[in-house]
């Protein structure tokens, strides 16, 4: 029983060591998750977060965004554990964290001014996760996400920014790519064959 329990606990560590692809956006985003996710099979084996910086309003991504993937799309809630093959969307007005292989949310850290939100989920990821780290930042205003795309490739990861002539919104891939961390600048349709490659790869 001893080796049972072993083999089972060893299983369930190896299973949570999945990628997890963090897709940054905000204004003019979702034309990008929608690209992104139609270009992604249901079965790659890793978890993607879409980490829209929305303070004003509900999210609505987690209605809209099922028409366009076969993964299930979940709208993140406290404690919820962190599954492959998913689509997980952040509630507006909270910040994100990873610890014990769950999500789990906290009031947002900075309520005035553009948000940071993707900033503090990916720095969550690089000092909680085990799994290969995939950081994606797509349209949108101001520079969110930026600030933590170097301590993912510090951590092994790697770095996309949509190519800005293909984003409604370019400020939020400029910034990114202004970091000097970004590993690629592609379309969404280019960003989900390199995400395939990656996990296929694995």
């Amino acid at each position: 029983m001893e080796n049972e329990d072993f083999i089972d606990a060893r299983s369930e560590t190896e299973v949570k060591k999945f990628p997890v692809v963090c897709v940054g956006g905000s204004a003019g985003g979702l034309d990008a998750y929608i690209r992104l996710l139609q270009n992604l099979p249901c079965d790659m084996g890793v978890a993607i977060v879409i980490v829209n910086h929305i303070t004003i309003m509900p999210t609505q991504l987690h209605e809209v965004l099922p028409r366009f993937t076969t993964m299930p799309v979940d709208l993140i809630t406290d404690e919820l554990s962190i599954e492959p093959n998913h689509v997980f969307i952040i509630p507006a007005n909270r910040d994100l964290h990873v610890k014990d292989d769950e999500f789990h949310l906290e009031p947002i850290s900075k309520p005035r001014g553009w948000p940071d939100v993707i900033t503090v989920f990916l720095r969550s990821l690089t000092e909680n996760w085990d799994g290969r780290l995939i950081a994606v930042i797509v349209s949108g205003y101001d520079g969110d996400g930026a600030d933590a795309l170097c301590d993912i490739k510090e951590n092994g990861g790697i770095t996309f920014a949509q190519r800005p002539a293909t984003a409604k919104q370019p400020d939020m891939p400029e910034s990114a790519i202004a970091s000097g961390c970004i590993d690629q600048i592609l379309s969404p349709e280019e960003i989900a064959a390199e995400i395939v490659r990656i996990a296929r790869a694995d």
